[in-house]
């Protein structure tokens, strides 16, 4: 697409059950606990979000992921609530390593495709949850992609605010979203492409010869 002359590109996706999957990725590679980062996906109740929370307890747990995630999440005093502690250094060894036991295939996609947008110099929207748990990872293998990422919207998903301040992101909407699918990342590549305009093409008080009388 880059070579075609697009220079603004944006990520998204169609799924389903991958808010679990990316709540699980954030937790390991934020160091937050798994009720922290899940929330009720397409709308389940809170009996079923406990189910989710247990279950992405055990992935980490069974991964290998529980004890590293233990030992790195900041001191909290209430566990449904990220922590504003310091982050520690991305590891991209470790990033790789998460992605491959609770990752899913779609978000190591979205990935790659950031990485190889940041390398070719372009910026890159990110769409929702999924699509920044996917910078989260390309943030984990290359730190210097952060310089090329846009924050679409602020999901109602709770993982979303904390994988964008690991990214120190501040979303450019906030509508309350949770469809996915690109969606809110193609609002705000229209405000992007606006911004843009104003920037380069808006005149100046002295290019439009505005007199100060």
């Amino acid at each position: 697409m880059i070579e075609e002359g697009y220079d603004l590109i944006g990520v998204g996706e169609i799924g389903i059950g991958n808010t679990t999957s990316s709540a699980a990725l954030i937790a390991a590679l934020c160091g937050e606990s798994a009720a922290a980062v899940t929330g009720h996906g397409t709308g389940i109740d809170d009996q079923q979000r406990r189910r989710k929370v247990a279950v992405i307890e055990a992935a980490l747990r069974v991964n290998g992921l529980a004890g590293a995630l233990a030992n790195n999440r900041p001191t909290t005093t209430e566990e449904d609530h990220p922590s504003t502690a310091p982050r520690a250094a991305p590891d991209g060894k470790d990033a790789l390593a998460v992605l491959a036991k609770v990752g899913g295939f779609e978000i190591g996609g979205i990935a790659g495709v950031i990485l190889g947008t940041a390398a070719e110099k372009r910026p890159v929207v990110m769409d929702g949850l999924i699509s920044t748990t996917g910078a989260l990872v390309a943030y984990h293998l290359m730190p210097t992609v952060a310089d090329y990422l846009i924050a679409a919207h602020r999901s109602v998903e709770k993982g979303h605010l904390i994988a964008l301040e690991r990214l120190g992101k501040e979303p450019l909407l906030d509508l309350r979203l949770r469809l996915g699918e690109g969606t809110g990342a193609a609002l705000a590549m229209n405000l992007v492409a606006a911004a843009a305009r104003v920037l380069t093409e808006v005149k100046t008080f002295s290019e439009a010869a505005v007199s100060d009388g």
